[in-house]
């Protein structure tokens, strides 16, 4: 499987894209972030019609702090570099299809 994490150069042009953009904001020391782990890689292996990327707030602050990360984990979908959901805390898979379903 792809490497789902990004730095801010790469985030920045993905998003811009025409492509949809769940970016899925953690850190390796949050708990709750290693549970949706491997639920948004099963999500980025499903939906083909999706960019899913992973943003470490660790190595990313600036990231973090425009997109007004304030908890992690935070899932953000973007549609043509515009916030159209936004997600905090764990999810169950099943509820992050839900959010999906409007693409």
């Amino acid at each position: 499987m792809e490497n789902l994490n990004v730095n801010k150069a790469e985030f920045e042009r993905l998003i811009a894209g025409e492509v949809p953009v769940l970016a899925d904001f953690w850190a390796s020391w949050c708990g709750p972030c290693r549970m949706m782990g491997p639920i948004v890689e099963e999500i980025a292996k499903e939906h083909a019609e999706l960019r899913v990327v992973k943003v470490n707030v660790d190595d990313e602050p600036d990231l973090a702090q425009k997109y007004k990360v304030m908890n992690i984990p935070t899932l953000l979908l973007f549609r043509g570099g515009d916030i159209i959901k936004r997600q905090i805390g764990a999810v169950s898979k099943g509820k992050l299809e839900e959010i999906l379903a409007d693409l």
